[in-house]
């Protein structure tokens, strides 16, 4: 019989830490990486092209950045839940974005995903925090979910064939919706079921991303139903290519063949069954498989070069075996966003377990008889018309049904919103029981129409963006806070002028002005006045005079803001006079370090800048494709760039 139980996994782990204070104004680090040039998408195809241009993010707001870890890991207990039969052994992270951490075939004994033996958060996320491994469900934007280590809504449900069922859900808030994933094991099945779904409750229609992630060992082929793969490195472009080969005749379809990090997405003709495979030298591994919803299949790996190297041992720990991922998604590249309809919804199933083919085909150099031989072996493990079977199924008799026992908690953001707009969301519900201290000045602000402010000495509190908030907000008495807010949801609405306005009018009766005077400060930069920019992330550090407690994250925030922007204006000495009221503890950081490396730099002071590199330090937030360890280093000296230091993702200049 399936059973669905809790369990405790004990890993090292980094804590997660407190997330950043200040408010996420700016669009994610990451965008960047997953651009597209003019001239490239001008000449894609006109559906991916309006996919790609479709909403971009122009913040991470409301959701906070999440950079308060480091790379001190401990032992930690983490809450799980386990799905078990008598064929696999599926184990869940609820607190850790619904994560599978491992997917267990028992009769082989076999690890059919790589499972990370640490927890290790990095600068992956669209918000901060992510960590590698295992199954990831990555909702919201282009990149990882900021949902990737936050707590999920998780209970148990009576699965299709009545038997027990795991249920996640949650609100993402990048897009305002909420969604859920069904997971299940029929019984004396080899494959887990997922059933995933995410609804539009407004009028509105909404840009929706989805992309399934898995990590698999590198040593594995990876094959597709395709011919051709839409390639993107980290040089902004995205261009057609043969697959398995390409121009240069290397088949990349075996991740340990590629030298540099980049994305294969696989063109998958219509009508093609959907489904992705990693297999090993015997011919056997991992296939995952879904509806037709689920168009798009992708490989990523981080290649041989030094970089990529780096970034594997960061992840994880030295001698760790490396790994590359297959997604699968609801577009056929990462780039694109479809487009929901108001009060409707998209819904697919996917399906995971182990997959055994003939080596000497699935392996071998002719493409077309590998593929042709492991789509023969996926029909004979788990035929099309079942996964379809299944889909209606559990769409019909399980989507909807309520949950029966809560394993798991997750935010109050979702009660909240359908406390605003009464909406009905059968299967996911959102109780009032889930509200709390975040929630309640904007639960007092729908049931009286007046924001409360903040408690003396505390921040300004969690923010909210939409226009409804915002409607609330314009009609509600006007103070600093409420000024704030409003400014904050004017900003995500793209009225950046009226958003200054409403700043610049809170500051005059605030009693605390740092929160303003941040804001104002990003607002500058962003319209391109970086002087008066330093001069009031200065004013707002010295505003906040050093406080204690959980202000100390703010602090340190503000102070790294501060100390930036005055380099980058080369007022050096206003940036020392800055960085010697940083408490100690937070210069001895890696941010810091690195900081205080530039400002050393800055003061013309290159051999004690160069000490610091030599003294050895970590940027526990460091960003993916982040090349500034790099070009500092380049101005310090001719030498080789340490292997302790090279994060870079593409051909190095």
């Amino acid at each position: 019989m399936t059973t669905v139980r809790r369990a405790v996994l004990t890993l090292p782990a980094a804590p997660l830490g407190p997330d950043n204070p200040l408010p996420a104004l700016r669009a994610p680090a990451r965008a960047g990486a997953h651009a597209v040039d003019a001239r490239t998408l001008a000449g894609l195809p006109r559906d991916m092209a309006r996919g790609i241009g479709r909403a971009p993010l122009r913040s991470l707001l409301p959701v906070p950045v999440r950079d308060g870890y480091g790379r001190d890991r401990v032992p930690t207990d983490l809450d799980t839940i386990v799905i078990e039969n008598d064929r696999l052994r599926v184990t869940v992270l609820p607190g850790l974005g619904g994560r599978i951490h491992s997917l267990h075939h028992k009769p082989t004994g076999r690890e059919l995903v790589h499972r990370n033996p640490v927890l290790q958060p990095a600068a992956f996320a669209l918000n901060g925090a992510w960590f590698a491994g295992g199954v990831e469900w990555n909702v919201g934007a282009t990149g990882h979910t900021a949902l990737s280590c936050s707590p999920l809504h998780a209970a148990t449900v009576r699965a299709p064939d009545g038997g027990p069922m795991l249920r996640l859900w949650e609100w993402e808030r990048l897009r305002d919706l909420p969604f859920q994933v069904d997971l299940w094991l029929p019984e004396d099945s080899d494959f887990l079921y997922a059933g995933i779904r995410i609804r539009n409750p407004h009028e509105r229609p909404a840009p929706v991303y989805w992309w399934s992630n898995t990590a698999v060992p590198e040593d594995r082929r990876i094959l597709a139903p395709a011919d051709a793969a839409w390639h993107h490195g980290y040089e902004r472009g995205l261009d057609r290519v043969p697959v398995p080969a390409g121009d240069d005749g290397t088949d990349r379809t075996h991740p340990l063949n590629s030298v540099h990090a980049a994305d294969w997405f696989y063109d998958l003709p219509d009508g093609q069954r959907r489904w992705i495979a990693a297999l090993d030298a015997d011919g056997t591994g991992l296939v995952q498989t879904s509806t037709d919803a689920l168009r798009g299949r992708k490989l990523f790996v981080w290649g041989t070069g030094r970089g990529g190297r780096r970034w594997q041992e960061w992840l994880t720990e030295p001698g760790a075996p490396g790994y590359a991922e297959i997604q699968a998604g609801l577009a056929r590249t990462q780039l694109e966003h479809l487009e929901l309809p108001g009060e409707a919804e998209f819904s697919w199933l996917e399906a995971y377990g182990p997959l055994a083919a003939d080596p000497a085909a699935a392996l071998g150099d002719d493409w077309t008889a590998a593929r042709t031989d492991v789509e023969r072996a996926l029909d004979g493990a788990l035929p099309r018309t079942a996964v379809d079977a299944a889909y209606t199924a559990w769409r019909e008799h399980a989507a909807d049904a309520a949950p029966e026992t809560v394993l798991a908690a997750g935010s109050g953001w979702g009660a909240l919103e359908v406390l605003r707009g009464g909406y009905e969301l059968p299967g996911t519900p959102f109780p009032g029981s889930t509200l709390g201290p975040e929630q309640e000045p904007w639960r007092e602000l729908l049931r009286t129409g007046v924001l409360p402010p903040p408690a003396k000495g505390a921040g300004p509190g969690a923010p909210l963006v939409s226009a409804p908030w915002r409607d609330m907000l314009e009609t509600a008495p006007a103070d600093p806070s409420t000024e704030y807010h409003l400014g904050i949801a004017q900003w995500h609405a793209g009225d950046r002028a009226q958003a200054v306005r409403s700043w610049e009018r809170g500051l005059r009766g605030a009693e605390a002005s740092w929160p303003l005077l941040y804001c104002l400060a990003v607002a500058d930069r962003e319209d391109g006045h970086p002087e008066r920019a330093a001069e009031r992330f200065a004013e707002a550090f010295a505003d906040h005079a050093h406080p204690d407690g959980g202000g100390a994250a703010t602090a340190a925030a503000l102070g790294r803001e501060a100390v930036a922007a005055l380099l980058a204006t080369g007022r050096t000495d206003r940036a020392r006079q800055l960085w010697t009221r940083l408490p100690e503890e937070v210069r001895g950081r890696g941010a810091f370090r690195l900081l205080e490396a530039r400002l050393l730099l800055a003061e013309g002071r290159p051999d004690a800048a160069r000490a610091v590199f030599d003294e050895g330090f970590e940027v526990a937030d460091l960003g993916e494709g982040a090349e500034t360890l790099g070009e500092l280093w380049a101005r310090l000296t001719d030498e080789p760039l340490p292997d302790a230091y090279e994060f870079r993702m593409r051909p190095n200049p």
